[in-house]
This record gives structure tokens, C-alpha cells and sequence, in this order.
């Protein structure tokens, strides 16, 4: 049997673009070589800008998306200075490992052939393409990669490898936590906290990117900012620490080799911007979407590639640019930021504006 899409990655990005696809008409093969449930390092956070895109992949009788905390506000600790934004609409917080189960659900519930515990070896071909995995060989007309940074199917990691970056992340119990999402900056890092699952259930996610050489775990992150540490001191973990590295930033690539690249197999967006869940979501459904002509036979496969490639620089491209330059601004020596720090303090419509661009 040749499928018409083959998607390797069944989390967030692939599960967006195999529903949308099999939802057109297409016949979908999904590829993931873990298992769900599991823990991912992620924020957990859905901007309200995506929450209409997932309450349609989701399956209808899926109660996730209305169950989720909500995050109406944020947060920025530095520099003995906090300064508050609102978030309007407010977005949702979800655990990976919920939405990923979730997701994958939707994705057999559309017709999809959903594989778990598969491995994705080699890929051939040029369309149709002939894919190598650990349960045997598949034949598709295309092929979307969303498996993630580190996959041996991703684009080169050969970003900035001067500074070595470690992400890290736990759920623990806190007693009433805020309903925002409050980043914790210091040297060399941040730490976002934010409330997650049911409401009022008390879960916390930490979820931090730091510098190898200032701290290697999730314990020796909350030591590093004062309200961050008095903060964590009654906390009780909910789950064990979960980790990735080297995380590097460079420009996306939504297309390699006549393959489609979504996700975080495309480029990896800083994280403290809170957006990756949505740029995983949209760009999935986005290449999905430029393919439905190819497999209706209205345009070529270099066609649809190159719309792919087209909208996501259009639509999505400049959260990278807009995120690297702000992250490039919270990190500049103490006397520099100082200036720039008090003009957003004593303007809440430029923190708000600048929260707007990352969307």
C-alpha cells in the first residue's frame, strides 16, 4: 500500500499535520518512535491564537481543552523588578503529557494509521519515497519530518554552539499558584513557572533553559533567583526532572531535500516566548494544508513545497526573529538592560506590544 502523506513525529506538529491531512481525504501513515504517555521539556503553554486550531483537531468528545487552567497574565522577574502584562485572550496551560495523548487519539480517531514505538532509518526517493523503519518499509507520495531537534532525519544543528544551553523540566505541588505564566530571569538563564492540568488542582511546571556551566538540574535552577528560590523552598516534586541539550537557536528550514520540516524538526524558537506548542500546531496543519492540493492532483509536489515554504516564512518565520531579538535584549549586561527595564515598567503597552509580536 502506498500512503499519500507519511509523518515521522507524533507529537504536537506531526499529529496537527496527519489529522488535517487524513480529515482532507489523504491516506495518512503517523510514525513515533516512543510511547505515550510521557513527560516532554516544554512551557506547556497554548496561546490563545492556537486554541481554535487545537479545539478542532482534538476529538469532540475530548474534554482537555476545556478543563485546561487558563493564563490570563504574565510575569517577568529581573533585576529586582517585576513587570506584569495581560494576556488577552488568556492562554491555556496543558501538559504534554496529556496533549500528546489527546492528539494521538485524534489522529486514529481520523482514519490515520497510527504506529507507536517505530523507528524512522532512512528515507529514499523523491515521490513517491521509500521509508526505512523498524517495523519494515513504506512507500508515500510525500513525507513531513516533525521529529523533533535531535532526530537523524532533522536539518543540521549548525546554529550558534558557542554557548551551551541546557533545558529542564518538573512538576511539583504549590499550594494556590498564581493563574499566570512568570518567567524568573538570572545570569545565564530563566525559569518560567506556571500553573498546569485541572484548575485548582495545585501543579506547578518548571520549566527552565540555562547555561550548562551556571547550573546541570532542575534543583540547582531554583537556587538561582531569589523569589524563584523562596518560591520552590515548600514545593514537592510530582514528577522526576526531564532534560534536553544542547539547545540551539538558528534559522528555520521548513523544507529539506523534497521533504517537509514542521515543528521543532523546522527551527527551534527561544522558549521563553511561550509559542513553540503553537508554532508546532500551525506549522503541521499549515504543510498539511499546502499538500491537499498535490494529493487532488491540482498542482505538483515542488508546487505545494514551495507554498509550504512561502506561507511559513509568512506566517511564521518572523516569531523567531521578534523572540531572538527580545531574549538578545533581557540578557545584555545589568547596565545596559536598566534603561530598557524602567521604560517597560512605567509603560505597560510596549510589554504588551512586545508579547503581541511573539504571536
Amino acid at each position: 500500500m502506498t500512503y499519500d502523506l507519511l509523518v515521522i513525529g507524533g507529537g504536537p506538529a506531526g499529529a496537527s499535520a496527519a489529522i488535517t491531512a487524513a480529515r482532507s481525504g489523504a491516506r495518512v501513515l503517523l510514525l513515533e518512535r516512543g510511547r505515550f504517555p510521557r513527560h516532554k521539556v516544554c512551557g506547556e503553554f497554548v496561546s490563545s491564537e492556537s486554541l481554535e486550531l487545537l479545539a478542532t483537531l482534538l476529538d469532540s468528545r475530548c474534554n482537555l481543552l476545556s478543563d485546561a487552567v487558563r493564563i490570563p497574565r504574565a510575569r517577568l522577574f529581573l533585576d529586582g523588578r517585576r513587570l506584569e502584562t495581560v494576556i488577552h485572550p488568556p492562554a491555556a496551560s496543558i501538559a504534554r503529557l496529556d496533549l500528546d495523548a489527546a492528539l494521538w487519539d485524534a489522529a486514529a480517531a481520523a482514519g490515520v494509521d497510527a504506529r507507536q514505538q517505530t523507528t524512522v532509518n532512512g528515507i529514499t526517493g523523491a515521490g513517491p519515497f521509500r521509508v526505512a523503519t523498524s517495523a519494515g518499509e513504506f512507500e508515500a507520495r510525500a513525507v513531513l519530518n516533525a521529529s523533533g531537534r535531535w532526530s537523524n532525519l532533522s536539518a543540521p544543528q549548525n546554529g550558534n554552539r558557542r554557548e551551551k544551553w541546557l533545558g529542564v523540566k518538573g512538576h511539583f505541588a504549590e499550594r494556590s499558584p498564581s493563574p499566570s505564566v512568570d518567567l524568573y530571569f538570572f545570569d545565564g538563564g530563566y525559569c518560567g513557572v506556571q500553573p498546569v492540568g485541572l484548575e485548582g488542582a495545585g501543579r506547578v511546571n518548571a520549566c527552565a533553559m540555562v547555561r550548562v556551566e551556571i547550573a546541570s538540574t532542575l534543583p540547582e535552577v531554583l537556587t538561582q533567583h531569589p523569589a524563584l528560590r523562596e518560591r520552590s523552598r515548600h514545593w514537592q516534586p510530582l514528577s522526576e526532572p526531564v532534560s534536553t541539550s544542547p539547545l540551539i537557536f538558528r534559522d528555520p528550514q521548513p523544507e529539506r531535500d523534497g521533504i517537509l520540516m514542521t515543528g521543532d524538526a523546522a527551527g527551534f524558537v527561544d522558549p521563553f516566548v511561550g509559542d513553540g506548542i503553537s508554532l508546532a500546531l500551525r506549522s503541521g496543519a499549515l504543510a498539511a494544508g499546502c499538500l491537499a492540493r498535490f494529493f487532488r492532483g491540482e498542482i505538483s509536489q515542488q508546487e505545494a513545497r514551495d507554498e509550504y515554504q512561502r506561507c511559513y516564512r509568512r506566517q511564521l518565520a518572523r516569531v523567531f526573529r521578534t523572540s531572538s531579538r527580545i531574549r538578545r535584549m533581557l540578557i545584555l549586561p545589568r547596565a545596559l538592560r536598566a534603561p530598557l527595564l524602567l521604560l517597560l515598567e512605567n509603560t505597560p503597552a510596549i510589554t504588551q506590544y512586545l508579547v503581541s509580536k511573539t504571536r
